[in-house]
């Protein structure tokens, strides 16, 4: 009988230990993808997005795909800050906002301005494409050259959604802003009340 006895509690003390080692794994992997999918500039991120009706997620998502978070961020192709806005694009913007604000493309290393005009960007394309993959064809590849695919039957049958994206840079962006975004909705959740956004861990 003792020895049964301490036959079960061997047993039991092993299940403890693994549990532990077990919920200490998962925390240190939690822990570990919240490094490679932070959630800065909450209060900017959270302001803009939802002014342009945005899904956070998706800020960030781009967010991570063009800059890796960092604000100084300049491209061999000249786009600039976190959202990675090119000069032509910030100018042309500029006469989308009705707030009488004149930038200079310095500014775009400035986190407020540069996430406040790369939202405004998004919702723009978002607003115009019907898939937000569509979309970020045009964010990455501009929307000339994503009206150009639309009206080729070899990349688009219905003139509104791409089937096949020709650029592989754009192709391989897309997908890893997709990517971003689907692994922010299984870390995050993101809730908006009176105006402030609260982020919290799944």
């Amino acid at each position: 009988m003792r020895r049964l006895v301490k036959i079960v509690l061997s047993l039991a003390l092993a299940m403890l230990v693994l549990w532990g080692g077990s919920l200490a794994l998962k925390s240190g992997w939690r822990f570990f993808q919240g490094m490679l999918y932070p959630v800065p500039y909450e209060e900017i991120v959270g302001e803009q997005a939802e002014a342009y009706g945005l899904d956070p997620a998706l800020v960030y998502a781009v967010m991570r795909a063009e800059s890796s978070f960092r604000p100084e961020a300049v491209s061999n192709k000249g786009a600039y800050g976190l959202m990675q806005i090119t000069e032509p694009t910030f100018e042309w913007l500029q006469t989308k906002m009705d707030d009488g604000q004149t930038y200079t493309t310095d500014d775009l290393c400035q986190p407020e301005v540069n996430i406040r005009y790369g939202c405004k960007l998004l919702s723009i394309l978002l607003s115009q494409y019907e898939s937000t993959e569509t979309a970020l064809c045009a964010y990455n590849a501009g929307m000339g050259r994503v009206g150009e695919w639309l009206s080729d039957e070899a990349y688009s049958s219905d003139g509104a959604t791409l089937h096949t994206i020709p650029f592989p840079e754009t192709k391989n962006y897309v997908a890893a802003v997709m990517s971003n975004y689907d692994v922010y909705h299984e870390l995050y959740q993101f809730e908006f009340n009176g105006g402030v956004m609260y982020v919290k861990e799944k």
